[in-house]
């Protein structure tokens, strides 16, 4: 009985390092190459810290320094994959780049949003008061430049006239201090840089993006044409957990998401602060799963069609972007509007 159980047991640790083995041979690759952000988790983190992406194993290559920079990365083979703003993707997939969007990875919503800060006393208090000021951005051709572009049309400024508003572009961090500093009459906050801000006060909002979208998807992340050809089961995989991973923090009370979030950056070993993760309230994302819809990239194409960046018909929504990795993709709803 005990060379028989003896046997069994052997056996079973065979098949159990086998099942493991077959588990990696499923998949067509084992790594990937990502790009974080100092003092915050990315969802690949995440998923990896929640089991979900195993076998899989997220790759941090360095630190990005802003949504486009992180998709010209996956364009030239430097990570996986990376993620901008809609309206950036639009432009860059209009030119044919050999990406596509899989997942919406952060967004607009009650608790989440960017608002553009004038001083207390500043005499800025309309679109039309910004001709010829001063407006700090993180970066061109992204969110926050398109964000003023639309609240200016909105406002009937004329394009001649929208071109006397300079944009300058700034590092987030040091946005509230080119406020203050009078280098700039108009910045741009979100989560912890504006509630730092707003807790010091003497500022004021002018508009925020969710004044004028609402409840939107900001964001998709992109993944090279020929790694989802070449590797079908990894995608699913990857993206199967990043959604995963975009629902716990969805449904999960936002104390045990930060408490999360603290801990996978104290233990990665950056270097790094964690204090911005008590800022932390929302995923932004307000489709479950981040699965992404048409009019989430119909709203810039027609954007760029008006500013005649791109022709009428030059690019179709459903032409940038593929849910059929995603496994919320199937009758999938808005949770919120």
């Amino acid at each position: 009985m005990r060379t028989v159980f003896k046997l069994f047991s052997t056996l079973a640790v065979a098949l159990g390092l086998s099942g493991q083995a077959l588990a990696q041979e499923t998949l067509e690759v084992t790594d990937i190459r990502y790009q974080g952000s100092a003092g915050q988790v990315v969802w690949i983190e995440l998923a990896e810290s929640l089991g979900y992406l195993a076998p899989l194993k997220a790759k941090w290559v360095g630190n990005t320094i802003s949504g486009p920079q992180d998709v010209q990365a996956v364009v030239t083979g430097d990570i996986d994959i990376g993620g901008a703003f809609n309206g950036a993707l639009v432009k860059l997939l209009a030119k044919k780049a050999p990406v596509k969007a899989v997942l919406g990875y952060y967004g607009v919503d009650d608790n989440t949003w960017t608002g553009y800060y004038v001083k207390s006393d500043s005499p800025i208090k309309s679109a039309r008061d910004m001709i010829g000021k001063k407006v700090a951005v993180n970066t061109l051709g992204a969110h926050h430049e398109f964000m003023v572009h639309e609240y200016l049309e909105r406002n009937k400024v004329s394009d001649a006239e929208a071109k006397q508003v300079t944009l300058v572009v700034i590092p987030p961090v040091s946005g509230e201090q080119a406020l203050r500093q009078n280098q700039v009459e108009v910045t741009t906050l979100g989560g912890i840089l504006r509630d730092k801000a707003l807790e010091r006060g003497g500022i004021r909002p002018l508009f925020t993006d969710q004044e004028l979208f609402g409840h939107f998807t900001a964001g998709s992340l992109v993944v090279r044409n020929k790694f989802l050809e070449q590797n079908p089961k990894a995608s699913k995989h990857l993206v199967s957990a990043l959604a995963r991973s975009i629902e716990w923090a969805r449904k999960t009370p936002p104390a045990e998401v930060r408490a999360t979030f603290e801990k996978i950056i104290k233990t990665r070993g950056r270097a790094e602060s964690a204090d911005a993760i008590q800022y932390w309230k929302s995923t932004g994302v307000p489709s479950i799963g981040g699965v992404i819809q048409d009019k989430e990239l119909q709203v810039w194409i027609d954007w760029l069609v008006k500013d005649e960046l791109l022709k009428p018909g030059q690019v179709k929504a459903a032409d940038l972007y593929t849910n059929a990795f995603n496994p919320y993709a199937g009758g999938a709803k808005v949770a919120a509007q």
